[in-house]
């Protein structure tokens, strides 16, 4: 996990990749957030990562590769 330029960019390419970690992640309120598009844990965790994001950073760009 990377946290590029304070929280311009923060590149998590773990995987296993939690809820709760999405949650921690969200809290730091980056500008935009890049996830490996298979390091969730499950497909229901990848689904629920935007509206994670809408619900608590409503600035933060997401996006998974």
């Amino acid at each position: 996990m990377f946290f590029v330029d304070d929280n311009a960019l923060v590149a998590c390419f773990e995987r296993g990749v939690t809820e709760d970690l999405v949650k921690e992640l969200a809290g730091h309120e980056p500008l935009r957030v890049l996830f490996r598009d298979n390091g969730f844990v499950s497909d229901a965790v990848k689904i629920n990562v935007e509206q994670i994001f809408r619900q608590l950073s409503l600035v933060t760009e997401v996006k998974s590769l």
